[in-house]
């Protein structure tokens, strides 16, 4: 690499450097007060040490079905909390992950969709582990890259029953694109450079991890839920999510509200996600718990 392409692909690097929050190691606004919440360290891809919250099922004599629950781009599993709830409620163990370089979980000299889905197949091993969880029925729940990468990870984890995919983008490529044009950089170049460069750091082609292939492949149930006034991701690529499965395979979920979803999410979007789950995961009413009135 000469110095020009050494140059370019430190300043790649930082450009697209995941900004980094740390969070508490016990979560704020315990919902679970009842439930022995407790942080677990899952081993993760190259020696990494991923962090993460576990939440056993309601109380019962029978393993439940569980989830991993995977935050987005610059996030972390504290900010995914609320949504551990209601994912409670609905009958569910419980696993609220940090991805590498986000959160408690170990730093990474960069992070991408591929590594986030990684990270996902990681707790998922764990959490199939636990003596509470049923691991013939496993669910994964991801916002925005966390969605991508839990589509991403149920096309080679072929026991995952259920996926819930929160403000998915449709194609990386789109999302550098759409990058590029933020930062005025011409598309033809060095544009076209950087779209080949990143495919080659992270060792895989913008084709061959897109949701929009990922969401086509999988034969379980999802449910694509987006806000309408989505700024960062538009609503557009839920459509196209649910085209790619056909039309008596999709579900479209459209949620008032942008990116983050969380204002947006009333009671009837989360008792709509909460009975998707269920639905397809075969929960029964004794593996739920009593649901009076969640919010996200």
């Amino acid at each position: 690499m000469n110095v020009f392409k050494t140059l370019a692909h430190r300043a790649l690097l930082w450009g697209l450097k995941a900004p980094h929050q740390p969070h508490p190691l016990i979560p704020e606004g315990l919902a679970q007060a009842a439930q022995p919440t407790r942080p677990v360290w899952i081993d993760g891809e190259g020696g990494s040490r991923l962090f993460g919250w576990f939440v056993p099922p309601p109380q019962q004599r029978a393993p439940a079905p569980g989830v991993v629950l995977m935050h987005g781009w610059g996030a972390h599993a504290g900010l995914m909390w609320p949504a551990a709830a209601w994912l409670h409620e609905a009958g569910l163990a419980v696993l609220v992950l940090d991805a590498r370089g986000h959160g408690l979980s170990s730093p990474v000299d960069f992070q991408s969709l591929p590594r986030f889905a990684q990270d996902v197949d990681s707790g998922l091993s764990w959490l199939r582990q636990q003596p509470e969880v049923d691991a013939t029925r496993l669910a994964l729940v991801g916002h925005s890259v966390g969605a991508g990468a839990v589509l991403l990870s149920a096309t080679r984890q072929p026991d995952v029953r259920a996926v819930i995919s929160l403000s998915a983008f449709a194609h990386p490529a789109e999302v550098m694109q759409r990058w590029l044009a933020q930062m005025r950089i011409p598309m033809r170049w060095p544009g076209r450079w950087i779209l080949a460069h990143v495919q080659e750091v992270i060792g895989a082609r913008f084709d061959d991890i897109a949701p929009l292939r990922s969401a086509a492949a999988l034969s379980c149930p999802i449910l694509f839920v987006h806000g309408q006034e989505d700024e960062t991701v538009p609503f557009s690529d839920a459509v196209r999510l649910a085209e790619a499965r056909g039309a008596e395979a999709s579900t479209c979920l459209a949620v008032p509200g942008g990116h983050d979803l969380t204002e947006g999410l009333g009671p009837d979007h989360v008792h709509r996600m909460m009975g998707f789950l269920r639905a397809s995961l075969g929960v029964s009413s004794l593996e739920a718990s009593r649901v009076s009135s969640p919010n996200a």
